[in-house]
């Protein structure tokens, strides 16, 4: 009889969560920081049910997930990138009616304070993909740490299995390859190329960003609108180059005094900007445009917050290696001398 009324209490307690804090699991309207930043690992399509979670940060009804109840071994990884996020073990019954852990994967899940102002947001630190949120100070388990999770941002996989083994060799490769740069600066297929051929940089992905609308086309972002910018997200190895060796590569091969355009390229899809990570990648972007101003550069560059990142088709990926064309982004040793030419002190 007790366990009955419990367990009523429970769901009744969930509901009441999901009302209060997280309001209906109904599709909110996209924001830029809102859509993954990396997806290199493809997963099977998102549903749009999974889609409303990951990308748009909805929640799930309480007590509907598939893996409120599992409870066998194995790995929980994202559901839209494949990295793994919990192990099976630091899984435990909060009665919160979303899937709760005490813990999580080493370096796989990321916090961000929540919109709400009260809570503490949490995502995949890959891919940026919406998973739910966590809180401290409860005293379910030792940790004293709960990761409230949605069902829809993850799948499983069993211990032991090819799957699992193939997310942590996932895992181990992003882990050396974890420094992510996000730049526009002109036509993306040039920015693309030249990263490329830069040592220590892992991958390079054209793709959209610092707009207003959801998943836009490369014909939507050409006409203007969207607010987007042709951007390019880079990868790289922090042990073999920096993120300020990245961005000096950035500044010496795109002009950052023209604004709204590259050349030919007019409009302000092709304005030079840094979409920074965090305050230290602010920190490097304002010493690097205040030093070329100190030589004479009239920088117009935008500094502004990474956000959604959403990757261009894929007739644009490696179209300078594939077709020949669009390496025109040459660099220009801007650090070494002024403007007016003359050498940089």
């Amino acid at each position: 009889m007790y366990s009955t009324i419990l367990n009523i209490f429970r769901r009744a307690l969930g509901i009441f969560l999901l009302l209060w804090l997280v309001a209906p699991a109904m599709p909110v309207p996209a924001a830029p920081h809102e859509a993954p930043m990396n997806a290199k690992y493809s997963m099977p399509p998102l549903s749009e049910r999974e889609a409303d979670v990951l990308l748009r940060k909805a929640t799930e009804a309480p007590y509907t997930g598939r893996y409120l109840d599992n409870h066998a071994a194995g790995t929980y990884i994202c559901r839209q990138c494949g990295m793994p996020l919990y192990h099976s073990e630091d899984k435990f019954e909060s009665g919160c009616g979303w899937p709760s852990f005490d813990d999580a994967v080493p370096g796989a899940v990321r916090r961000v304070p929540d919109a709400d102002g009260r809570r503490v947001e949490i995502l995949c630190a890959y891919c940026g993909g919406h998973l739910g949120h966590v809180f401290e100070g409860e005293g379910f388990t030792a940790k004293d740490t709960r990761h409230c999770v949605n069902s829809l941002s993850m799948s499983f996989v069993p211990a032991g299995g090819e799957e699992e083994k193939a997310a942590f060799a996932r895992a181990k490769e992003a882990a050396a390859c974890s420094g992510t740069a996000v730049v526009a600066g002109g036509c993306f297929w040039g920015v693309e190329d030249a990263f490329r051929k830069l040592p220590g940089v892992c991958d390079a992905v054209s793709g959209y960003t610092g707009g207003h609308a959801p998943e836009p086309s490369y014909e939507e972002v050409s006409r203007g609108g969207t607010g987007h910018a042709e951007a390019v997200r880079v990868r790289f190895d922090p042990s073999k180059v920096s993120y300020e060796q990245i961005l000096r590569r950035f500044f010496e091969i795109h002009d950052p005094t023209q604004l709204n355009r590259q050349g030919p390229d007019v409009g302000e899809q092709y304005r030079s900007a840094v979409f920074y990570l965090d305050e230290e990648q602010k920190a490097v972007a304002e010493k690097l445009m205040a030093r070329l101003r100190e030589l004479g550069y009239k920088v117009v560059t935008q500094l502004c917050p990474a956000g959604a990142f959403y990757e261009a088709e894929a007739y644009h990926q490696r179209f300078a290696e594939r077709t020949g064309r669009g390496a025109c982004h040459l660099p220009v040793p801007r650090f070494e001398r002024r403007a007016d030419g003359s050498p940089a002190e």
